[in-house]
C-alpha cells in the first residue's frame, strides 16, 4: 500500500508536486486563518487527484473546521474528515487529530488547547489499535525545534509510546520535514512549506515502512 502525506500548504496547494499512491493523507492547515472559500477550494483540489481514498484533519489555521466540523464534513465531500476519530482503509486503522498545544500569542489558535489534562484528553482517546496516527502536532522532541525550541506535546508522545501506531503523521513545525523511525513508530513531518514559503513535494512512502 503506497501512502502519499502532506501538510501546510496554507493555501498553496496548487503548487505542490503530489505523487501518485492509494492513500492520501493531509494532517492540517490547508487555510490561512480565513474560512470557507478556503476549505471549498481545497476540496477541488482534492477531487482532481487520482487517489483512491483521502483523508484530512483540521490544524490551528482551520478556523472554520474548528467552529463548524458538521460544515466541513459536507465541505470536504471528497475526502474522510477525520476529527477525533478513525476509518480502516484496506485493513489499516488511520486516527486523525487535529489539536495542538498553544503556540505563542500571533499563532492562529484553531485547535489549540493548552497543555496538561485537557491536551490529555484528546490524546486518551486515540485506539490502541491505530496503524497509523495523523495529527497536527508533533510530538515532543521529534522534529518540533523551531528557533531553539521544542513545540511538540510531551503528552502526545507519551501516548504514542503506549499506543506504538506503525506510523505517526504531523505538520505544524515548517523547519522540518523527513522521515524518522524511533522504537517501533516511524514518524514522520510531512509539512510541504519551508519558513522561507518554499514549497516542498508530498512525501510518498510504502505501509508497512520498508
Amino acid at each position: 500500500m503506497k501512502i502519499t502525506a502532506f501538510s501546510d500548504t496554507h493555501m498553496l496547494h496548487q503548487q505542490v508536486e503530489i505523487p501518485e499512491g492509494d492513500i492520501l493523507i493531509f494532517a492540517g492547515d490547508m487555510s490561512v486563518c480565513r474560512t470557507l472559500q478556503d476549505v471549498a477550494g481545497f476540496n477541488d483540489f482534492l477531487a482532481t487527484l487520482p487517489h483512491q481514498y483521502k483523508v484530512v484533519i483540521g490544524g490551528n489555521h482551520d478556523h472554520l473546521l474548528a467552529s463548524s466540523p458538521e460544515l466541513s464534513h459536507t465541505l470536504l465531500k471528497d475526502a474522510i474528515y477525520l476529527q477525533d476519530d478513525s476509518v480502516t482503509i484496506e485493513g489499516i486503522k488511520i486516527y486523525g487529530a487535529p489539536w495542538q498545544p498553544i503556540f505563542n500569542t500571533n499563532a492562529c489558535d484553531a485547535f489549540a488547547l493548552p497543555r496538561g489534562k485537557v491536551m490529555r484528553s484528546k490524546w486518551d482517546m486515540i485506539p490502541e489499535d491505530t496503524d497509523i496516527l495523523v495529527t497536527h502536532s508533533p510530538p515532543c522532541g521529534i522534529m518540533d525545534e523551531d528557533g531553539g525550541v521544542s513545540h511538540g506535546c510531551s503528552d502526545l508522545l507519551e501516548t504514542v509510546q503506549r499506543v506504538a501506531p506503525v506510523i505517526h503523521l504531523f505538520g505544524h513545525i515548517h523547519n522540518h520535514n523527513g522521515i524518522k523511525k524511533v522504537g517501533k513508530t516511524t514518524f514522520i513531518n510531512c509539512n510541504v512549506k519551508d519558513k522561507n514559503n518554499r514549497v516542498r513535494p508530498a512525501l510518498v512512502f510504502d505501509y508497512p515502512v520498508r
